[in-house]
């Protein structure tokens, strides 16, 4: 077995600053220039840190690789929307989510409500209910 003494996730983008303005300005997180060159540092409210690096190859990622837990998700998808961040980025009908991209999980009893969204880069990122 490893001694772990810290960790952190990250993940990929294609533009340093198109992510830096993003995740600052429409998602209202505290991003930072990492110490090294193509890299950027969000510090989430929880005192958690991701680590993001600029990759000339990007590809997104097929899954969620943020999950962002808000108070009320119906606020959140509203204030999102409202800086053109679009959030109904699924179309199956299996899914159910409704339409402003909202699955109402929580009351079916089988997770979080929650509504996805991507970033500059196509990463997907989610707002989900506490």
């Amino acid at each position: 077995m490893i001694k772990t003494t810290h960790a952190f996730s990250s993940f990929s983008v294609n533009d340093l600053a198109a992510a830096k303005e993003f995740y600052a300005n429409k998602l209202g997180l505290t991003v930072a220039d990492g110490e090294m060159a193509g890299t950027l540092v969000l510090r989430l409210p929880d005192g958690h840190e991701v680590f993001l690096y600029e990759k000339p190859d990007h590809l997104p990622a097929t899954f969620t690789v943020l999950n962002l837990v808000v108070e009320n998700i119906e606020a959140a998808v509203d204030a999102l929307n409202a800086v053109g961040v679009v959030t109904k980025i699924y179309d199956d009908p299996d899914f159910g989510t409704d339409a402003r991209g909202i699955v109402w999980s929580k009351a079916a009893g089988y997770g979080p409500d929650i509504a996805w969204f991507r970033d500059p880069a196509g990463n997907v990122i989610s707002v989900l209910a506490e």
